[in-house]
């Protein structure tokens, strides 16, 4: 990739601010971080590859082959990372893909995938010294960033290597991009670094623009993360084996509320009691956004007078009315059993989650009135009445039973929002063949 001198100007001086203040932020960060790694557990495993140190069978392992790296971050990139590795492997069956992760969740699912084609391991932290460690054992070929979080360190040393690096699965909230946008003269520079962006939706096209990535290097291929076939996979029938096992009848009405945040969970247990005043065979299941908060819910749940298991404790002979979903990675295969599906984070915080897995399980969705990051995915599914916005707790208990309620309409509205999001199928195999062209034109 050419830069003119203006743009090595910049790119240089934007390195130099960085790199200055990156200590200091890092020392700040720092007590965060390690609560969150104590707080996720298995933080000890592997730990010394965040500093770009690996053990001799693992060097031996990555000096023997040339590498396509894949960088994500926690549980929902890395199952598009995944989904992207083996769909490069489908292309091309002889390459190696490293598979780096940053959280001890996001490894967990990333591990369960590791072949011998398929080398997994955690990010290093974006300092020189740790970057260049790593590049030097793993010289990739290419370096593939899934859906956001840029590294300075880490894309100045792949411009040196002639390394080109791309961004699959782009995503770029209204708020994060009027930030960039506040100081693009230090941020445009690093944005200049990536060979292309792959967006899910041509809504994104002027966000990527605004913050300074040439329009050239943008490419609408679809979301990989909803690019899926249709059928019923092993995991729902186990988990329909689990329901039964546990007592639920298989016709008994179940809304599965994914991505909860601080506060929706306490409404949905007391609109829970309003629901089965007309569908008393209704159970909830709650997928917190943060799996690590299910040990404090249970404490505070269990004092609003209703029975709750975890998934974990699947199956038992207990009655319950509410399920905890404490395992990572399930919720996508839960969906297709839901009666109805709400998304969280829309309730008591603003931003809210993703809409569109639920939607293209083809089951109806009904989210709050906080969407904001998801402005285009909410306004096509509203527009093609493929999901419905609750303005109020009230309007959500009223929607919802209305859904229980109707059949029909159920039927109808999961229809509608799979068809709308159907623009997403092969986004995977768009995206591979992207990656394998790049370097070779």
């Amino acid at each position: 990739m050419l830069f003119s001198p203006a743009e090595q100007s910049a790119l240089r001086r934007s390195l130099r601010l960085y790199r200055t203040l990156g200590p200091f932020v890092s020392a700040l960060l720092a007590p965060l971080f390690i609560r969150r790694l104590i707080k996720r557990g298995g933080y000890k495993a592997h730990f010394f590859q965040r500093f770009g140190r690996f053990e001799n069978a693992e060097q031996e392992k990555l000096k023997n082959h040339a590498w396509i790296w894949i960088r994500s971050i926690s549980v929902g990139e890395t199952l598009v990372a995944i989904k992207l590795a083996k769909a490069l492997r489908a292309e091309n069956p002889t390459i190696h893909i490293a598979l780096s992760v940053t959280t001890t969740t996001g490894y967990a699912i990333a591990e369960r995938e590791a072949r011998e084609w398929l080398f997994v391991f955690y990010n290093p932290v974006d300092s020189q010294s740790a970057v260049q460690r790593v590049m030097r054992l793993l010289r990739p070929q290419k370096l593939v960033l899934v859906e956001g979080e840029l590294w300075p360190n880490l894309m100045s040393a792949c411009m040196e290597h002639h390394v080109p690096v791309m961004l699959a699965n782009a995503r770029l909230s209204p708020r994060s991009a009027r930030r960039f946008a506040k100081c693009k003269q230090w941020t445009a520079p690093f944005f200049k670094l990536l060979s292309w962006v792959a967006i899910p939706d041509e809504a994104d096209r002027a966000r990527w623009e605004s913050i300074g990535l040439p329009a050239e290097r943008i490419r609408l291929t679809g979301s990989i993360k909803f690019d899926q076939t249709g059928g019923e996979n092993e995991r729902q029938q186990e988990f329909k084996v689990l329901l039964k096992d546990s007592g639920v009848q298989i016709d008994a009405p179940l809304l599965i509320a994914g991505s909860t945040h601080d506060g929706e969970e306490e409404i949905l247990i007391q609109s829970l009691k309003f629901w089965r005043r007309n569908h008393p065979q209704l159970r909830l299941i709650i997928a917190p956004r943060h799996v690590e908060r299910v040990p404090s819910l249970l404490q505070k749940l269990t004092s609003l007078g209703v029975a709750i298991v975890r998934r974990s404790g699947l199956p038992t002979s207990l009655s319950w009315d509410v399920m905890l979903l404490d395992t990572t990675g399930e919720l996508r295969d839960w969906y297709p059993l839901a009666t109805v599906a709400f998304v969280g984070k829309s309730l008591t915080a603003e931003g809210g989650q993703n809409p569109v897995e639920p939607a293209l399980s083809g089951k109806p969705v009904v989210f709050g009135p906080h969407m904001e990051n998801f402005e285009s995915a909410v306004q096509l599914l509203l527009a093609h009445d493929g999901a419905l916005q609750a303005h109020s707790v009230e309007n959500l208990e009223q929607l919802i039973d209305g859904l229980l309620e109707n059949p029909g309409r159920r039927a109808q509205l999961g229809s509608n929002g799979a068809a709308a999001l159907a623009i997403h199928q092969g986004a995977t195999k768009r995206t591979a063949e992207l990656i394998m062209r790049t370097g070779t034109e």
